[in-house]
């Protein structure tokens, strides 16, 4: 399972996908499965006898021989939904407490603004190059998730205190506000089955993603090279519709997510994946957080 921040690439639904694959048939005392026309059809390693020491019972023989009933196949070392929401909790958790750090030790006054700022956008460049790291690695590493979300922290505290007490008050909690209401309407309309995601939801999803995300770099090379506010798309009524737009993405890609948590629980991942699985997640609540703040931004800069 790898989860992806629309920054970088997602492959939680691609051919090489470990264990995403619907079309091997249901393993016994397994979750059953449609097979039919899933374009995913890649077959479940973890489902497999030779790659996976879970997948039979020891004992069954044993168990027959003596006439008792077969055992169910030992689940120890999979994934579970308890592992997912401790490590995504313990990501959060660093990635909280390095903000409100770096919002109380780290003033934005007139006097310390570019010292704090400077840190910030440090503490964003190595974020970005740990999540980089992270998201081309094979297997977890916790000690790169939870630098990742400490640095991450660090970024988010000094660029909320700067947006809170220079441009809007009260933004940064309007912004914590509005993401956990799409982490739990999208939750709630994903578990609903209002959403389903496929290879064509995918697919939009990712082109979307890469357009956005193409527009942005144009417009801050404009606003590099040119000054002001590059083309546009992020001030003003442009900067608004962008800006709604970029929530909308960060909210399908909380479909992707929980897609891929889902497809980990029903096929055995390891327990390590659940790692990725919040990783993944505290990318995207990151993405969410920072759009809500910028749209805070624009309105407030418009009035």
């Amino acid at each position: 399972m790898r989860s992806r921040n629309p920054v970088f690439s997602r492959r939680g639904f691609s051919r090489d996908n470990g264990y995403a694959g619907f079309n091997a048939a249901p393993q016994a005392g397994g979750p059953a499965v449609a097979t039919q026309g899933n374009p995913y059809a890649q077959g479940n390693p973890y489902a497999q006898p030779a790659g996976n020491p879970y997948a039979q019972n020891p004992y069954a023989q044993q168990d027959l021989q003596y006439g008792a009933p077969p055992q169910a196949p030992a689940t120890t070392g999979r994934m579970t939904m308890d592992d997912v929401v401790m490590r995504t909790a313990s990501t959060l958790g660093v990635l909280v407490v390095t903000a409100a750090l770096a919002w109380a030790l780290l003033p934005v006054d007139d006097a310390n603004i570019s010292r704090s700022y400077g840190i910030g956008i440090g503490a964003a460049l190595i974020g970005m190059v740990l999540a980089l790291v992270q998201s081309f690695k094979r297997k977890a590493s916790p000690a790169l998730i939870l630098l990742y979300a400490a640095f991450e922290g660090v970024f988010l505290g000094v660029v909320s205190s700067v947006v809170d007490n220079r441009i809007a008050d009260g933004a940064a909690m309007q912004a914590v506000i509005g993401t956990m209401a799409v982490f739990a309407g999208v939750l709630i309309a994903y578990k609903a089955g209002w959403i389903r995601v496929n290879r064509r939801f995918y697919g939009f999803v990712m082109a979307a993603a890469l357009g956005f995300v193409f527009l942005m770099m144009v417009n801050l090379l404009f606003a590099v090279f040119g000054g002001g506010d590059g083309l546009g798309f992020r001030s003003g009524a442009l900067g608004v519709v962008f800006g709604i737009v970029g929530i909308i993405l960060g909210a399908c890609f909380l479909a992707l997510d929980f897609k891929q948590v889902e497809d980990g629980l029903a096929y055995g991942a390891p327990r390590e994946e659940a790692w990725l699985a919040a990783f993944g997640l505290t990318l995207t609540l990151v993405w969410i957080y920072l759009e809500f703040l910028r749209l805070i931004s624009i309105l407030n800069s418009n009035d």
